[in-house]
């Protein structure tokens, strides 16, 4: 037993460093990791060349079974490395401790991110000292049951008090971008997060540039002022749904429900299967929207922190 680390230093494996050459392998385990989560390409595993990203692999029988990899977590967490691991469970350990001997400077802590159903994952933080530090919820919605019809209650009555749903135009004033990005700006502010939640800060710009390319975005205005909006992003048969923010001198109104099942609805009519949404089990509002528009929550991501200090 390694002393420092409290885990088995002996492995079966031969470990080196990542290759181009590994890219196909290390693809396939990645997307098998996640139980097709998500599916990955080859081109997406480019050797990194950046002195604070370390890529490993580890090879039996002249095959490579298992990736872990090191890089900045990024805006979230900027003191942190993040730690992913793919493949054979038994090869993580020695992965880990020969990336422990070669970390970048200038990283106070480690992250792992995973799901609560992944057993070779979490078995791994558990054991390696990490600790189970904060939690993330996923659900998915079949479009096929969605109904507008149960909301439109919700949209007479605050159609009455000046409320009404659009979806924001590609030509919108200048004006509408800008209170779009104010919005915005207050509910990244205000709304609960974690490092796994925390995106990457957009101003204005880069935010009218984002939707305008890869985005749908539905606004409420009352009296013609933005008030409340929500932001889908198509992927396949699928759309994520993110970012939904009510002004707070508008909230408690249904302003987030209602928004958001107007988007659902267009993503059904333009022929989506699916829609999914995440966050922090700290929002508890958003929670409760979702649950009201019939989201099924998935098994919890899971955040696991360690930190360097005295570790290596």
């Amino acid at each position: 037993m390694s002393e420092s680390h409290g885990l088995p230093s002996h492995t079966p494996f031969t470990l080196r460093p990542f290759q181009n050459a590994d890219a196909e392998a290390v693809a396939q385990l990645v997307t098998d990791s996640v139980r097709g989560h998500w599916s990955y390409n080859a081109e997406q595993f480019q050797e990194d060349v950046q002195p604070d990203r370390l890529r490993w692999v580890a090879e039996q029988g002249g095959r490579v079974v298992a990736m872990a990899r090191l890089a900045p977590f990024g805006s979230g967490a900027p003191d942190a490395l993040r730690l992913d691991l793919a493949g054979d469970g038994a090869a993580f350990t020695p992965l880990y401790l020969a990336l422990l001997g070669r970390l970048p400077a200038g990283f106070t802590r480690l992250l792992g991110v995973t799901r609560e159903d992944w057993p070779e994952q979490m078995g791994f933080f558990g054991a390696a000292g990490f600790r189970n530090a904060w939690q993330s919820w996923g659900a998915h919605l079949d479009l096929a049951g969605f109904e507008f019809l149960p909301y439109q209650p919700l949209e007479e009555r605050l159609f009455l008090d000046g409320y009404e749903v659009e979806r924001l135009e590609q030509d919108a004033e200048d004006s509408d971008w800008a209170a779009l990005h104010t919005l915005y700006e207050q509910g990244s502010a205000d709304a609960p997060r974690n490092p796994t939640t925390t995106p990457d800060v957009l101003n204005a710009a880069e935010l009218r540039d984002m939707v305008r390319r890869e985005e749908v975005a539905f606004v409420v205005r009352w009296r013609g002022q933005i008030v409340a909006s929500t932001r889908l992003t198509p992927r396949g048969t699928e759309v994520e749904t993110e970012h939904t923010v009510t002004h707070a001198a508008h909230r408690s109104r249904g302003l987030a429900t209602l928004v958001k099942a107007r988007a659902l609805a267009w993503a059904k009519a333009e022929g989506f299967l699916a829609a999914g949404t995440g966050g922090t089990v700290l929002n508890l509002p958003m929670l409760r929207v979702n649950a009201r528009l019939g989201y099924v929550p998935e098994p919890m991501w899971v955040t696991w922190e360690r930190g360097l200090v005295g570790l290596v």
